[in-house]
């Protein structure tokens, strides 16, 4: 049979790629019954039916009862698709039969990637001629596809990353550390040989720290990485490894803070330090190492919602102990940037801010401090609270901060309309 196509009529080629001076005569089994364009990679599917691979896989990928979309039978969305060799090999040859016409010739498709391939690569790492080009292999093969990042996690290639960065730690080398990291972020999944490899192991933790202090010309990306992967595995650590966490593993973290050389590497640091912060000392080693100051002053760069949600969260917990409050209070801008944020961020920051406002008022209110509250506009954004529409647990917490320090801020206008109301609910 044959499909004469019409380029105007029908769009099926990119006009910037395909040019065609007239009609052409397309035999219908070239073309992908989905895409309704000639195949570039066709393969059968256990129905028999011949697809182009990249429209069938998006239309098991996406579509909602799995079935073959020419003879509607079942189709498992993990089904085998064989390559059709014959048939690539017969549109190659027709495309550079009509190359004159303005037909492209289809590339072979490249190899799908196979874990005794990967597990190759891996092995050559062990041999120094070999070590650098198998790793930038990897990172590209890590890089390129969906398929390939789950051969190489069906291969183990997380678990090689980890126990080389451990190597490079211990050997002192930097070469190929980047590609290193990136191909552990990019393969690593919480599967039970990953988790039990990396739960208790300290070595590793003390390998991301030697990282995070080098100086490397690449430096941003080697250090966000580094800060990505530390997020992966702090998430799944034990909560032994955590409660064991070195002062200078959170002086480097405040470090990076400081520094926020990235946005994923800032994000990572917040995720990281709220995920370890309940554990052992840890709020207090966080507290020690600066951190306080370090998240007010990055809050003060305005950078945006799901950063800010983070930062007050960290800020509530370090704030539960004295000498975080202690440090909130003393720079100066604390108070006046938790007021700017209540009300105008999130429900989820309000609950933290208000909670904040509570520890302080119960805790750590003098009267600098309750004076420095009215100043800055603290205790009227109470009573807005009191007043918005807030859920009826924050509306209960803004009267109680409220109604304790009535007699020191009496004065102010908004008291005498909120400050005593009593709702029976």
């Amino acid at each position: 049979m044959i499909y004469t196509l019409h380029h105007a009529e029908f769009p099926l080629f990119n006009p910037s790629e395909i040019i065609m001076d007239d009609e052409i005569e397309i035999p219908l089994y070239f073309i992908c019954p989905i895409s309704l364009q000639i195949m570039r990679d066709p393969v059968t599917a256990t129905t028999g039916i011949t697809y182009d691979r990249q429209s069938i896989e998006y239309w098991l990928l996406t579509a909602k009862d799995a079935a073959c979309p020419v003879t509607k039978q079942p189709l498992p969305r993990d089904s085998d698709l064989t390559p059709n060799h014959t048939l690539r090999r017969l549109i190659q040859a027709w495309c550079m039969e009509n190359a004159n016409r303005g037909i492209d010739r289809i590339p072979t498709p490249k190899p799908l990637l196979s874990i005794s391939h990967v597990l190759k690569l891996i092995r050559d790492l062990k041999f120094p001629h070999l070590y650098i080009n198998s790793l930038k292999m990897m990172d590209v093969l890590a890089n390129e596809s969906d398929k390939n990042r789950n051969c190489m996690v069906d291969a183990g290639a997380a678990k090689a990353m980890v126990l080389l960065v451990i190597k490079c730690h211990k050997e002192g080398r930097t070469t190929g550390l980047e590609e290193a990291l990136r191909i552990l972020y990019l393969t690593w999944t919480p599967m039970p040989e990953n988790k039990q490899l990396v739960k208790d192991n300290s070595e590793f933790i003390e390998s991301i720290l030697w990282v995070l202090r080098l100086e490397l010309d690449e430096r941003v990306a080697v250090k966000t990485l580094a800060m990505q992967v530390l997020q992966e595995i702090t998430e799944v650590a034990s909560s032994s490894l955590l409660e064991r966490l070195k002062f200078d593993f959170f002086k480097q973290s405040v470090n990076l803070l400081r520094e926020n050389i990235s946005q994923q590497a800032t994000k990572s640091v917040l995720k990281v330090l709220i995920e370890v912060c309940p554990w052992g000392r840890n709020r207090m080693k966080i507290v020690e190492a600066g951190a306080v100051f370090a998240l007010i002053e990055l809050e003060l760069t305005d950078p945006g919602q799901n950063m800010t949600e983070l930062i007050i969260c960290l800020l509530a917990q370090l704030c539960s102990c004295a000498d975080g409050r202690a440090q909130l209070l003393k720079h100066a801008g604390g108070i006046a940037l938790l007021t700017k944020r209540t009300l105008r961020v999130s429900p989820a920051t309000d609950d933290q801010t208000i909670q904040i406002f509570s520890l302080v008022a119960k805790f750590s209110a003098t009267q600098d401090v309750l004076l420095e509250m009215l100043r800055v506009g603290a205790v009227a954004k109470l009573c807005m609270v009191v007043q918005a529409d807030s859920a009826a647990y924050l509306k209960k917490k803004a009267r109680e901060i409220l109604r304790l320090h009535s007699n020191a801020w009496n004065n102010s206008p908004c008291i005498a309309v909120y400050l005593l109301t009593r709702d029976p609910r």
